[in-house]
């Protein structure tokens, strides 16, 4: 990996760093050509600290250090992206970001519909059917997914590629109401597929 710092007088180019799992970007930092060698070496992500005018790994301190998984270059061969396994917060105040997010995995229009189904067990269930199925009981909920199984199971024998659309559709909705009237997510499966992965 042939990187350009000479473009910057200093000898410094930016860091994005970025969770291996989530996607979530943690931080920024700099790196002369010492600390990205360093980083490589141990496999930690190391800084140039413009402050005090040193090289740091961070973590070193509180023991929230950044393991390295993979280092990518940019087209211009003057910015680095480091995917890491953050151990603990990344941000100095204590939080996951430097802009104060959460590092949750999310999974778009997945996500985004986990929060709808929560919010729509909220409401009364004469105006929403979320509602009036979580009402009824997990019970009721788990035999919709079944229901909603076999009807998935029978578009994808009869070859109607957008019926089977439409009920995996189904099937896929109930089961996220099914997970959240466990009390689970999406991630908690997720977790339990990645684990398998590793095995």
């Amino acid at each position: 990996m042939e990187i350009n710092f000479s473009k910057n007088p200093d000898g410094l180019i930016p860091a994005i760093i970025q969770d291996h799992e989530t996607k979530n970007v943690l931080m920024l930092g700099y790196m002369n050509a010492a600390a990205l060698e360093q980083t490589i070496e141990t496999k930690r992500v190391t800084f140039f600290s413009r402050s005090q005018n040193k090289l740091w790994v961070k973590g070193e301190t509180s023991g929230n250090y950044l393991d390295v998984v993979t280092i990518q270059a940019d087209c211009d061969n003057d910015t680095l992206l480091i995917r890491v396994r953050p151990h603990g917060n990344t941000c100095h105040t204590g939080t996951a970001t430097c802009w104060g997010d959460d590092n949750q995995q999310e999974y778009g229009l997945l996500s985004a519909l986990e929060t709808t189904i929560a919010e729509r067990r909220k409401a009364s269930a004469a105006n929403s059917y979320v509602a009036s199925l979580f009402s009824k009981g997990i019970n009721k909920v788990a035999q919709k997914v079944g229901e909603e199984a076999v009807e998935m199971v029978i578009e994808a024998l009869n070859g109607k590629e957008d019926l089977f659309l439409e009920e995996s559709a189904d099937l896929l909705f109930h089961y996220l109401m099914l997970l959240h009237a466990k009390g689970l997510a999406l991630d908690d499966v997720v977790g339990v597929l990645r684990l398998r992965q590793k095995g």
